[in-house]
């Protein structure tokens, strides 16, 4: 009888790709199961930061009186079309109880930890499997048209430093452009994290497919998960679009979806589907060396080494899989008002992908308060990417039972039992 412990990891985005290459790598015995192809959700069309900077939340004091008035802008980052949706407006009222020094503090120390482990952790991964994925070490920019918003940055780059030891350099006025000839001349400036990275996504996932193959993990796209049958206080097994499956352990990293399986997780998970958008171009004839996010817009550009993409905004539809012309009309104006050279007509993908926005900003890894065989692994919202690796060998960490290369108590699902 072997003493091997099996694995079933569902989803096949970044977080679900992690878990099983880390699993694997502990001496599970994985079997990955993915609904269309590796990477096909939310993980393929984002702008591939791996972002320590990102460690704030969205959750901070005073944001939502100042996002409010912007809700009734056409051309506003932020969309919440009117509807009758009671889910998301009990998401929203919780989300404003998170917006405190105390819970943003909270969620930028767990985020932090997940963002600098994964940054390690990456390098570790491209280097050990010689993954081509066009990784690239020029930081990130943050740009800014407002002279008053370029200066109020500075409290939170202070903070980031402070608190975190994330260091944030100022370009004001035309140093901005000096360092980033692709903008137009007219910026207030601009704050540049050199410790950032990108690499592109669906390379990215083409290089993790490949190590847990051969690592001996098995990979089964076009299976669609029905439902998970318990037994008592476990996962019995998995009812899939090709029959029922078991295994000693259950991997839950199905992202913005993940609370449609709340009665086998054994609690609501308070995360709502955050359509982002992208367009992927061929590489301009001035292409930007810096990734950067155009602030006042929250509109993110990345140049690749084999294309161009811009992508952002947030549109709370539901599970809605439609791509609406008017968002990526914004980025294209965006675009436009930033960058010296106009976008071409022509482009290789429109993609809008649901990012998995937990209320209070922080993912959800751990085991299910209803489920002793199942871990959770979702609601890491727009650091996705730049927290998979951590979040994947938290994952293995826990299934193994052994200590947590990382505090793993911020992320637990009990908090919201």
């Amino acid at each position: 009888m072997s003493d091997v412990r099996s694995a079933i990891v569902i989803g096949g985005g970044l977080v679900g790709c992690s878990s099983a290459y880390y699993l694997c790598r502990a001496g599970w015995k994985v079997t990955l199961l993915e609904r269309q192809r590796i990477g096909s959700g939310a993980s393929h069309g984002n702008c591939g930061y791996v972002c320590p900077s990102h460690a704030m939340p969205l959750s901070a004091p005073g944001v939502v009186a100042y996002t409010l008035p912007s809700l009734f802008k056409r051309d506003a980052p932020l969309s919440i079309p009117a509807r009758f949706d009671p889910g998301l407006w009990k998401w929203l009222l919780q989300f404003t109880r998170q917006c405190s020094t105390d819970r943003m503090m909270h969620a930028a120390t767990g985020r932090n930890a997940l963002l600098a482990s994964s940054m390690s952790l990456y390098r570790e991964f491209v280097d050990e499997e010689s993954i081509e994925c066009e990784w690239t070490d020029r930081g990130l920019l943050l740009v800014y048209k407002s002279a008053n918003d370029f200066d109020g940055y500075k409290e939170t780059a202070e903070l980031l430093k402070r608190e975190f030891e994330i260091e944030a350099v100022a370009y004001p006025g035309k140093a901005v452009k000096d360092l980033e000839p692709s903008l137009k001349s007219g910026m207030a400036g601009g704050w540049h994290f050199p410790a950032d990275a990108h690499v592109r996504p669906d390379k990215l996932l083409a290089g993790f497919k490949r190590a847990i193959e051969q690592r001996g993990g098995e990979i089964r796209e076009d299976v669609e998960v029905r439902t998970l049958l318990r037994d008592g206080n476990q996962v019995a097994s998995v009812a899939t679009s090709q029959g029922s499956l078991a295994a000693d352990l259950l991997v839950l990293a199905t992202g913005a979806e993940a609370p449609q399986f709340a009665d086998a997780i054994g609690c609501r998970l308070p995360i709502q589907p955050g359509k982002g958008y992208s367009l992927t171009m061929q590489p301009l004839q001035k292409q930007p060396k810096i990734p950067m996010i155009f602030e006042e817009h929250h509109v993110a550009v990345t140049p690749l080494d084999s294309g161009f993409r811009v992508g952002s905004t947030m549109e709370f539809t539901g599970y809605d899989r439609s791509i609406n012309p008017k968002r990526l009309a914004l980025l294209r104006k965006s675009a436009a008002e930033h960058l010296e050279e106009p976008l071409p007509e022509a482009v290789d993908e429109e993609w809008a992908g649901w990012r998995p926005m937990s209320v209070d900003g922080l993912p959800c890894i751990g085991q299910a308060p209803g489920a002793s065989n199942l871990i959770v692994a979702a609601g890491n919202g727009m650091i996705g990417l730049a927290t998979a690796p951590a979040t994947g060998k938290l994952v293995a960490e826990i299934a193994s039972e052994h200590t947590p290369h990382i505090d793993a108590t911020p992320y637990s699902l009990t908090r919201f039992v």
